[in-house]
């Protein structure tokens, strides 16, 4: 059984994101604190559970969290500052929407929450002064596969996956032809031949490699 929080804090915030490895779509980020006494045997790493449950899940997280975000990080903020700080920004862009605000923040994976450096960007948000030093003040920890051992961090993976699964469904209507409603940007064969036939949208990460080397891209959008 997954634990409730890592801290002795009151205020913990799990956090975590979904759709890092995808071709097209948004990188989407979620933080939740749940109550203390929070109790839910079903509730664990979204990859570990069906479509099914994790919808069943997603009213209850939100029913009964003490606080909860999502953020959706677009393509071109991705290719702009890369997958790896667009992931680590939209958990920060999800901490600073937290109300009442974490004292302490837990986070999926092995990636430092506040970089070395501040990655500056012109697409998307751009973080005050005020709100780097907000974030900065926050103690947390990066845990490997957090997911599966708190509570928090996997309601936050369940929110992510939800909400980026419900973008991707909408914008599938835009482009079928893609089919995003089933792979959900992510690198499938049927989605790369897409790719080949069709090109790139609006919506495709042009930093990744949407092809192989021998198949030529059409950059037209």
């Amino acid at each position: 059984m997954l634990q409730n929080t890592f801290s002795e804090f009151n205020l913990e915030a799990g956090a975590d994101e979904a759709g890092r490895g995808c071709l097209a779509g948004p990188v989407t980020a979620a933080a939740v604190i749940l109550p203390t006494e929070f109790v839910n045997n079903i509730l664990t790493d979204s990859k570990q559970l069906s479509g099914k449950a994790r919808d069943l899940l997603r009213p209850i997280i939100e029913e009964y969290a003490v606080a909860f975000s999502v953020t959706h990080l677009e393509p071109n903020e991705i290719d702009e500052i890369n997958i790896l700080n667009a992931s680590i920004k939209g958990i920060q862009e999800c901490v600073l929407k937290l109300n009442p605000a974490p004292q302490y923040v837990i986070i999926d994976g092995n990636s430092a929450f506040i970089q070395k450096k501040w990655r500056e960007n012109k697409n998307g948000k751009i973080f005050t002064a005020k709100e780097k030093e907000t974030l900065t003040a926050i103690p947390n920890l990066a845990i490997v596969k957090g997911d599966s051992k708190y509570l928090n961090i996997a309601a936050a993976s369940i929110l992510a996956k939800t909400y980026r699964d419900e973008y991707m469904n909408r914008i599938h209507e835009e482009y079928p032809m893609y089919n995003w409603k089933k792979n959900k940007g992510y690198p499938t064969k049927e989605h790369r031949a897409a790719i080949a036939k069709y090109g790139v949208t609006k919506y495709h990460r042009l930093s990744f490699k949407l092809l192989p080397d021998q198949l030529k891209l059409d950059l037209e959008q």
